[in-house]
């Protein structure tokens, strides 16, 4: 006799009230604020290792080349324009999508107070790839939360969700995609940014499912 299937624990596209009666906030919230923190801190060691931005890093370095404005400011533009493109996807956000904005930038610059500026080779690189690692378990772990994905984790989520194809393929091709325009509009580019493009897709596609918190289904109300 078969066992009945397990069923599958799938994002839910659902908007910030729903999101938060949903249940399991002992267990969401913290994991939503810790894969938070794990995502700055692995930003922090891979810049540290001085081998290449992020994808989006490329980008925003390229921007800056063309535009009187800084840095922090190009990654808030680029965010609001991010935004925008969830408009069409129906992408909701969530009280994940703002403490994005909030958290990753203090906790990356907390995480570099600790880390020491490499004088090896095999520093780099373990720092490197340990970072990288790192950002798909705490991409996973906070979009795994259902409080709503940042702002460009969502662009790759809503897209999966209406283009029928994996997690893996879309962020790869976004995350590619970036990393081609920063560089043509002459962003910094590196042996980093192209092996984070090429893994970081596979490794979140792989970890989600270990993360992503079944939500109390919707109470069906009476005729």
């Amino acid at each position: 006799m078969s066992s009945a299937p397990v069923p599958k624990r799938e994002l839910a596209n659902i908007g910030p009230i729903q999101q938060l009666k949903s249940g399991r906030l002992p267990r969401r919230l913290p994991q939503l604020i810790f894969g938070l923190y794990l995502y700055g801190a692995s930003m922090a060691m891979i810049v540290t290792s001085g081998l290449g931005m992020m994808p989006w890093d490329v980008l925003h370095s390229g921007i800056i080349k063309h535009l009187p404005l800084t840095f922090g400011t190009i990654v808030t533009i680029t965010s609001f324009l991010v935004l925008l493109i969830w408009i069409p996807l129906r992408q909701q956000p969530g009280l994940g999508t703002v403490l994005n904005a909030l958290l990753i930038g203090p906790s990356l610059d907390l995480t570099r107070l600790f880390l020491p500026q490499p004088d090896e080779l095999w520093w780099n690189i373990a720092l490197l790839i340990g970072g990288i690692i790192l950002n798909g378990v705490a991409s996973a772990m906070y979009i795994g939360s259902q409080f709503g994905p940042g702002p460009r984790d969502g662009l790759m989520t809503g897209l999966s969700r209406v283009t029928g194809r994996s997690i893996r393929l879309v962020r790869t091709l976004i995350e590619v995609s970036v990393v081609i325009v920063g560089w043509l509009l002459g962003g910094i580019f590196g042996l980093g940014t192209a092996l984070y493009a090429v893994s970081i897709g596979p490794i979140t596609q792989f970890l989600l499912p270990t993360f992503t918190v079944e939500l109390r289904p919707r109470q069906q109300t009476k005729d």
